[in-house]
């Protein structure tokens, strides 16, 4: 039943559907019921004029006051209806205070303001309109709207800034409850890095990271140092938000190095856009480049942008017309290309436009090119100007191509990397040994053909400078039906190591021999004995060389004092090892936390198998 109250009274019962609706639409039943009296009396006052001029005044007299009778007459139902509704409200009023025994009422209180609270208005339901709480607009109501802290329901818009501002609280309350937790993953993390940080964070560091977590709210980087610009470009691309909107940033008129680390979320018109902001550019380095197609090509041709320095990793919708007209066109400024990542184009039949058309080239990287073979190799003899080699090709290749490129560019090679030559064999190790004796850098990994004693006769009575930078990883016999190997240690074993550190241990800065698995204990206990020193020596991996232990480890701390990163993913046999101040030691879970003392440390690399002392 439809609840109504009077003028006089404050209760106010359930309501209908169509009331709701009415109220809903600001429709007032009163107003309606004056409007409905306003029109019939001026219909009846119409009716009298109409009959006083046709004589029928006497006729409407008589039927009036049966309409004002039927009026009073409906007006009496309504208000015993009324009277029955407020008698079945005290009823159950009075019902409910019976039920609550524990409570005693208070006639003029809690039963008004219960009476008020049972037929308070209920909430709106979908499809009707209702006022938001904060902005006071007015919406319409659906299943998903949102109730505001004071009870009442707010519009989509301040729906959407109340779910921002509890994710916003909630992940500031999880910050503050997970600070320590947090902290150790960034240390970790830095460790992996090879960064390891005693004491507070520099200013100038600090302020680069501020940087890098506002980087939305930055306008523009003003007078930064370029290699300020240059690091904020990595840290950036690291989180990934290298965007159209975020490029700009590093864009100026006179800017001639552009490094970007992550550049998968940029689109074509934006690589467009570096030498339209830029057009003195002459060195670029882009990581996921997936959008670099030939319209930029184009555009660097028409606009003759002078590049010398260029590095494209995974620009795979370069087809192979667009490289041999940019090698012809503008290969003779070129000195330094590095590509990688390339499985769709630039194959053999490109590789020579290149090679005729950067006769300058005095760096050439070549990494995962799919299409790339011996062909490649015996067209880069050409390029005598080469100080820099670097090349990993998914096409097999043979030993005798390898051997003759190498004896054709060697004598001036100062860096030079072969990664993934499965049949590479030890001609190719003697003739760099022969040829290249100006190198600084040597990479050679992954190889199962090249012996142990090829290593040693390349290490001994070379008359290249020591070498800085080495990397012999996996470099090992693969035959799993041999584990062990056979007796001629096939890959970068025993002898090959004790070489290589007599030859190039006086100014070696990176060691990299992760799963040379056939180096002996013996050849690490002779090579870090803890008497000899590597003064310079500061990256070392050794993963998955199974007979490194405690022991080995600690002598490789007391004869490398400028070590600062360790890596030894694999090896079992270590634990419990003290590390010294400032070094990162990766891979051993058991290993203890860094010991900071005065003057240094000293220990015994004898006794070290039994626990550091």
């Amino acid at each position: 039943m439809s609840g109504r109250r009077t003028s006089n009274n404050r209760i106010r019962g359930p309501q209908s559907a169509l009331t709701d609706f009415l109220a809903a639409n600001n429709i007032s039943a009163a107003q309606i019921s004056a409007d409905y009296e306003r029109r019939r009396r001026e219909a009846h006052d119409q009716a009298q004029q109409e009959a006083a001029a046709n004589g029928t005044i006497a006729e409407e007299e008589e039927q009036l006051p049966d309409e004002r009778e039927e009026t009073a007459l409906q007006k009496k139902k309504r208000k015993r209806a009324e009277e029955r509704a407020r008698e079945k409200i005290k009823e159950t009023k009075n019902s409910s205070k019976k039920s609550k025994k524990s409570k005693k009422s208070d006639p003029d209180g809690e039963d008004s303001d219960a009476a008020f609270d049972m037929y308070s208005k209920s909430k709106p339901l979908p499809g009707q309109l209702e006022n938001c709480e904060k902005c006071e607009k007015r919406f319409t109501v659906t299943p998903y709207s949102k109730t505001g802290p004071e009870g009442g329901l707010l519009c989509t818009k301040c729906s959407k800034e109340q779910e921002l501002q509890k994710k916003k609280d909630a992940k500031a309350t999880a910050k503050k409850q997970a600070g320590p937790r947090e902290k150790r993953r960034q240390t970790e993390s830095q460790k992996l890095d090879g960064i390891v940080l005693n004491g507070a964070v520099s200013l100038q560091d600090l302020c680069i990271r501020t940087i890098a977590n506002n980087i939305h709210d930055v306008e523009e980087f003003g007078d930064l140092p370029q290699k300020f610009i240059k690091r904020l470009g990595h840290i950036l691309s690291k989180k990934r938000v290298i965007t159209p909107r975020t490029l700009p940033l590093f864009l100026y008129p006179d800017l001639e190095t552009l490094d970007m680390t992550d550049c998968g979320k940029l689109e074509v018109e934006d690589y467009i856009k570096i030498f339209s902001f830029a057009p003195k550019l002459h060195t670029l380095s882009l990581t996921q480049a997936g959008q670099f197609k030939d319209e930029v090509l184009d555009y660097i041709m028409e606009r003759d942008v002078p590049m010398k320095h260029l590095k494209l990793y995974a620009a795979n919708l370069i087809t192979n017309d667009k490289w041999i007209k940019f090698f012809t066109k503008c290969g003779h400024r070129l000195e330094s290309l590095q590509l990688r990542d390339l499985d769709y184009s630039l194959d053999d039949h490109v590789f020579m436009h290149l090679v005729r058309g950067c006769p300058n080239l005095k760096r050439l990287k070549m990494k995962m090119c799919w299409r790339l073979g011996d062909l490649a190799l015996g067209a880069i003899q050409e390029l005598k100007s080469l100080e820099h080699l670097s090349l990993q090709f998914k096409q097999a290749t043979t030993a005798e191509n390898l051997s003759e490129m190498i004896t054709a560019i060697g004598p001036n090679l100062r860096t030079l990397s072969l990664e993934n030559f499965h049949d590479a064999d030890d001609s190719v190790l003697k003739a760099i040994n022969t040829h290249c004796t100006q190198l600084a850098k040597l990479r050679f990994t992954n190889n199962d053909l090249c012996t142990d004693t090829g290593y040693n006769e390349l290490f001994t009575n070379w008359a290249n400078p020591p070498l800085t930078f080495v990397d012999f990883s996996s470099n090992r016999s693969v035959d799993y039906n041999n584990p062990d190997g056979t007796e001629e240690a096939i890959g970068f074993g025993t002898a090959g190591f004790e070489a290589l550190m007599a030859h190039s241990g006086s100014r070696l800065e990176v060691l990299m021999i992760p799963s040379c698995r056939h180096i002996a204990r013996e050849g690490l206990e002779h090579v870090f004995d803890g008497h000899k020193q590597y003064s310079t020596l500061t990256t070392a991996d050794i993963s998955f060389v199974r007979k490194t232990d405690t022991a080995i480890v600690a002598g490789i701390f007391k004869s490398c004092p400028r070590m600062t990163k360790l890596t030894a993913f694999g090896c079992f046999s270590v634990s419990d090892v003290m590390v010294p101040k400032g070094v990162a030691l990766i891979g051993v879970p058991n290993a203890q936390d860094s010991i900071i003392q005065e003057g240094g440390y000293d220990f015994d690399v004898i006794s070290a198998g039994f626990g550091l002392l």
